[in-house]
């Protein structure tokens, strides 16, 4: 059950990144990430009155929640931070390159993730799922090389850092998630780091952008709401299948990035990329991968 969570999963979070795209272009990238946290936490507003209240009244649905300590909130919190600030950096970098460098750079994160959950929680992959991981290796190798013909150098454009930097802080955030979904009930989790996310973001953007909003202007598109709900809908299979005592957080999450074969197709087709000859090679990399992952972990 918990791959096909995954799996599910990672087919949201590919419609998310085009939604991700497709609400930035040419858009203040702040207000957009403010207005996602804002729209999540109105999805979750009777999750999180439920835990406050303590009344139970969603017993039995799929926002059933609990109301959890002093000690479960700070947990929360520490992810919210993870998460946000991998967002920032993860929304200015999609904001400026294509989508069909981002998604693979993006896929590569299971790689990071496979090294914390071997040295912290003594996972151990079997050969089929090492040849999945070694695959997606090689792809980033490849995409490296085949955006140069774009003009985008690895190793000094600023988005391609962002990018990367995003990458790493959400590989670290895999490895907490898979720490405190050992105690904690998903919908507590995915309902106030989203309350807190919105605080945070409210922060940031009363300081950041506000004062700077004649310069960084916004515009509404119906692509922003859709960000949340496809966002909502990836965590929430993703934080299920990490509840399954059988889940593996290197293999959820290499699952998880082939949402890149949904993004790089959408980059083709919706927003017209070019060099797509040589990076279908990096995703038909990918794809090989994810299937010895799902073989060797049935």
């Amino acid at each position: 059950m918990w791959v096909s969570l995954a799996f599910l999963s990672a087919l949201m979070l590919g419609l998310y990144d085009v939604a991700k795209k497709r609400s930035l272009r040419e858009n203040a990238v702040l207000p957009v990430l403010w207005l996602n946290t804002l729209f999540s936490t109105i999805i979750f507003a009777p999750a999180l009155l439920d835990s406050i209240v303590g009344n139970g009244w969603l017993n039995g649905t799929i926002l059933a929640t609990v109301q959890g300590s002093w000690h479960d909130h700070a947990m929360v919190f520490i992810k919210a931070i993870m998460v946000l600030s991998s967002w920032i950096f993860g929304y200015f970098g999609i904001k400026h390159l294509p989508i069909t460098i981002v998604g693979p750079i993006n896929a590569t994160r299971p790689v990071m993730t496979l090294v914390g959950a071997m040295l912290i929680f003594g996972e151990r992959l079997n050969g089929y799922q090492w040849v999945g991981v070694v695959l997606a290796i090689a792809s980033l190798y490849l995409l490296s090389r085949s955006s140069k013909k774009e003009g985008i150098n690895f190793t000094n454009n600023r988005w391609i850092l962002c990018v990367a930097a995003a990458a790493v802080i959400g590989a670290c955030c895999g490895l907490y998630d898979r720490h405190i979904m050992f105690s904690l009930n998903p919908v507590f989790v995915q309902s106030w780091y989203t309350l807190y996310q919105f605080v945070l973001m409210s922060i940031i953007v009363a300081i950041l952008w506000l004062p700077k909003r004649n310069e960084q202007r916004f515009h509404w598109s119906w692509a922003i709401p859709m960000i949340s709900i496809l966002l909502t809908t990836a965590d929430m299979a993703y934080l299920y299948a990490l509840r399954d005592s059988a889940a593996m957080i290197a293999v959820v999450s290499m699952i998880r990035r082939s949402s890149v074969l949904v993004s790089f197709t959408c980059g083709a087709l919706v927003f017209g990329e070019r060099n797509l000859r040589a990076k279908a090679l990096d995703l038909l990399l990918i794809l090989i991968g994810m299937i010895f992952l799902y073989i060797g972990s049935k």
